[in-house]
């Protein structure tokens, strides 16, 4: 269960709503399911101001003696929002994230001079979480490197719940919740609509 608080979850729903990163159309997921609505977080990224008000108001649900040594995320969606947490944090927290390779099913790795020391504790950070499996492919990219995982940090938890790691809290800004449909169950399909594949999931890096 992500942790968060019902008023930074109003205010970054508001800001999301704002910032039109709240769609509502015919949308295939990563999943592979279907949907009728996406939270497209890279529109609140589009200006700073809102992108680090998201960050500071991470810091107002993060425990008082939280500390780490770097935010790690995942390529591309992650990016920006792990950029705008680390800033916040301020001190000497890194920004860093992990990019996949050019063929399929390639695992994330540590690129562009990027390291983690052992020891360090590593924040990883997604703007959106459903399943939670590109952040959780972070995991053995800390702990190979002799580093610990402080935490996950999200803007939006889509998973209803579903993702909650064992081994490290994950903090959200706010919870969405959206229907979803098996695409041979789709009543948009059936209506004759196509579903539009949003995101930056088949990009390579």
């Amino acid at each position: 269960m992500a942790i968060t608080s019902e008023a930074v979850a109003r205010e970054v729903t508001g800001l999301l709503e704002h910032a039109g990163a709240l769609r509502t159309g015919h949308f295939l997921l990563s999943s592979g399911l279907h949907s009728d609505r996406y939270c497209q977080c890279s529109a609140l990224f589009e200006r700073p101001d809102w992108g680090g008000r998201a960050a500071s108001l991470l810091r107002t649900i993060l425990p008082a003696d939280f500390r780490c040594d770097v935010v790690l995320s995942p390529a591309l969606g992650g990016v920006l929002w792990g950029y705008d947490v680390a800033r916040a944090l301020g001190g000497e927290v890194r920004s860093m994230f992990a990019e996949r390779g050019g063929s399929p099913g390639d695992r994330f790795a540590l690129r562009r001079s990027f390291s983690i020391a052992p020891g360090q504790r590593v924040l990883l950070a997604e703007d959106v979480v459903t399943t939670g499996g590109s952040i959780l492919e972070l995991v053995p990219l800390v702990r190979g490197a002799g580093a610990a995982v402080a935490g996950f940090a999200a803007v939006v938890d889509r998973s209803g719940g579903a993702f909650s790691p064992p081994d490290a809290p994950f903090y959200a800004l706010a919870s969405l919740s959206f229907q979803t449909f098996r695409p041979e169950a789709c009543p948009m399909c059936a209506a004759g609509s196509r579903a539009e594949k949003p995101g930056s999931r088949n990009l390579r890096v």
